[in-house]
């Protein structure tokens, strides 16, 4: 078991965006993160950004040998793992260069490319849970693990069976139905961990400006990683939990499944 206060995190698509920011108030906080980047040079490039201790780690979540291989590092450098953090995603796999409405248009359940939906749920779903099944040795090695997935609004059922949601009309088969999948996977290992005492978390950034939906979001990602910010960092959240930004959730920022 972990032995002494040093607090270990990996930040998944840690170079960019949201989870650039979740690294760096991870690493404000006295944590050593390792920046997770399908690109290593990217991936220390963002390292060259933070003033706190991270280190650059490649990472493709889909990859197997990958994967391995980010467990191996931590395993061999520090023996356990404190804090893991999904939040590598993609939201389409077609053509670059289109506008959100093009790419959700594309993503209807009557017309999705079947490629497509694999190749992004290959990612969102297989690979996240790829990812954390890997790293659950490390993990049952550390003091109050906690597991935090970075998912979606646009998942819940709740609120997209809802007429008068405004984004209704946004819930497609390929992304949005992807985050329905990673929200119920990651419940159901919620439940199974709790023996375990290993905290699951799932949290939204909300419609947050990042190159998932090609800038288009109202939210910086300043303020879109907020709430993952403030779950990432807090030990006292029950598990099982899936919350969202401010003024968009209900009480104690809970999103209804």
């Amino acid at each position: 078991m972990q032995t002494n206060e040093n607090k270990v995190a990996l930040v998944s698509g840690a170079n960019t965006g949201v989870g650039f920011q979740i690294a760096k108030a991870l690493t404000d906080n006295g944590y050593t993160v390792y920046i997770g980047s399908r690109d290593l040079q990217k991936g220390q490039a963002a390292v060259d950004k933070l003033s706190g201790k991270a280190i650059a780690v490649q990472l493709d979540i889909t990859d197997n040998e990958s994967i391995l291989s980010a467990v191996k590092t931590i395993e061999s450098e520090y023996g356990y793992l404190t804090l893991l953090v999904n939040n590598a995603a993609v939201s389409h796999a077609g053509t670059s260069g289109r506008t959100m409405e093009e790419v959700l248009g594309a993503q209807r359940a009557s017309i999705a490319s079947i490629s497509e939906l694999k190749t992004v749920w290959d990612t969102n779903v297989f690979g996240t849970l790829a990812l954390t099944q890997a790293f659950l040795p490390l993990l049952k090695q550390a003091s109050n693990a906690r597991i935090v997935t970075v998912s979606s609004a646009l998942g819940s059922l709740t609120i997209n069976a809802n007429p008068e949601n405004p984004y209704r009309s946004n819930f497609d088969a390929v992304y949005g139905a992807s985050k329905t999948a990673l929200n119920g996977i990651f419940l159901s290992l919620a439940i199974e961990l709790e023996p375990a005492n290993i905290k699951v978390h799932l949290v939204s950034p909300g419609f947050t400006a990042t190159a998932l939906n090609n800038f288009q979001g109202t939210d910086s990602v300043e303020e879109g990683s907020r709430e993952p910010i403030r779950v990432a960092l807090a030990e006292d959240i029950p598990t099982g939990s899936f919350t969202g930004p401010e003024g968009f959730s209900g009480k104690d920022n809970i999103l209804p499944w």
